[in-house]
């Protein structure tokens, strides 16, 4: 008999829950999905035509985290310049 390489693809096809988890180890079959579908609503949200940018959408925790993330930038930026103007000097 002939001895080698052994396959690395495996001779059988993995079930459906392998592919595209559809279940938890564990939980029936019957069990998919323990929770609610919020795509809908948050379709909702988004689509609405309120004239705000998507990235404002849901109201105050997106409008901190824009503000957090402005601040952040201006004064990285602030901070940048202010190093390569002290580094920039002679000594």
């Amino acid at each position: 008999s002939m001895q080698g390489l052994k396959s690395l693809v495996p001779t059988e096809s993995p079930g459906p829950d392998a592919i595209f988890g559809t279940s938890k180890p564990g939980l029936p079959a019957t069990d998919t999905f323990l929770g609610t579908n919020k795509v809908p609503d948050l379709q909702k949200v988004f689509q609405r035509s309120d004239g705000l940018p998507v990235h404002l959408k849901r109201g105050y925790p997106d409008r901190m985290l824009y503000r957090t993330t402005m601040a952040l930038t201006i004064g990285g930026t602030f901070y940048c310049l202010v190093a390569l103007y002290i580094a920039s000097q002679p000594k």
